[in-house]
């Protein structure tokens, strides 16, 4: 009844065209991709507070170091994509003027470090980085791949690391020694094939990535550049996230029900969870309290509790939940 009522309320003031609340100091993000928008959630109520147009075909979402800018891929596809990154004001609510990227074409992948926004440009199969200070892309590099999707950058932003979806391969883009050098090197590394989700262990010491066309994770050394390990994974992964505490490996699966959950000091699976649908998007609460995973049929988010390992609450969202970010301000 709890949760019935309070999905109503937050219903009905949006389709008001009101604000149902302020956005809070820790706040949940989703895109509804087949609604062109993205919806601020209240983590402690589970509660949508705010719905912001987020341009056409809304991916993936990050967050800048201060928590009030949200960045969105309008991604596109295809041999050309869409141009644009969606910026959106999560304090105020509102959108605010999107980024051109001008050549670089399909926007998808996106992580925002240091005060810049790093994305993958897949019509193009570049990594590339925007400072919002100057309002330039400051840095491309090719990865001389098929498809690079994702992206993610080391802490010390010295590495930025690719998925290569076609290509069945990771690109590790390394910054050269120097204080300030221009100069970076790519290292593709082959892993599975479908190479699309993936995620760096809190020490910066492994990749995990999920195949997902070969139902597989591989797990890359980053020092020595290659593929120690290969285990068993969910027939179609889509994300995959390991939890800051660096105890466990989630994964998504978008052929059934089953959320995996792998030891990461093991290497084996530790249990299954079962959702009311399929999963996509995964996000981790920084402080390992909870894990969420989006319900795109069930137009919902699946709430974990990492304490029991079991779905405590589904949060309704529109049409077509996908990409997931964590807006914490300062």
């Amino acid at each position: 009844m709890r949760m019935k009522l309070r999905i109503l309320l937050g219903c009905f003031a949006l389709a008001m065209g009101l604000r149902a609340a302020d956005t809070p100091a820790r706040a949940l993000l989703v895109l509804e991709k087949a609604q062109n928008s993205l919806v601020i959630v209240d983590p402690e109520e589970m509660a949508i507070v705010a719905r912001v147009p987020a341009g056409n075909d809304p991916h993936e979402v990050a967050v800048s170091d201060d928590g009030k800018i949200a960045y969105v891929s309008n991604y596109g596809g295809g041999a050309t994509g869409y141009n644009t990154i969606s910026v959106i004001d999560l304090v105020a609510q509102k959108p605010l003027p999107p980024i051109d990227l001008g050549e670089l074409r399909g926007p998808h992948g996106l992580a925002f470090s240091g005060g810049k926004l790093y994305f993958s440009a897949e019509s193009t199969n570049v990594a590339a980085r925007y400072d919002p200070a100057t309002h330039k892309i400051d840095w491309t590099k090719p990865t001389g791949q098929d498809r690079t999707h994702m992206v993610l950058v080391s802490k010390d932003r010295k590495t930025v690391f690719t998925s290569n979806v076609r290509s069945s391969s990771i690109s590790i883009i390394t910054q050269a020694a120097g204080r300030g050098s221009a100069e970076w090197t790519v290292t593709n590394v082959p892993v599975g094939h479908g190479s699309e989700g993936f995620d760096l262990t809190p020490d910066g010491k492994e990749l995990w990535v999920a195949n997902a066309q070969d139902g597989t994770i591989s797990i890359i050394d980053v020092a020595a550049r290659k593929v120690i390990d290969t285990i068993p994974s969910t027939k179609a992964a889509n994300r995959l996230k390991i939890t800051p505490n660096g105890k466990y490996v989630f994964v998504s699966d978008m052929s059934g029900p089953n959320l995996l959950v792998i030891n990461a000091a093991t290497h084996k699976e530790f249990t299954r969870i079962v959702l009311p649908a399929s999963s996509e998007g995964l996000l981790v609460q920084p402080d390992s309290r909870r894990a969420y995973a989006t319900l795109n049929t069930n137009d919902s988010v699946a709430v974990i509790d990492l304490s029991t390992m079991t779905m405590i609450d589904e949060i309704k969202t529109g049409k077509g939940p996908d990409g997931l970010a964590w807006a914490a301000r300062r």
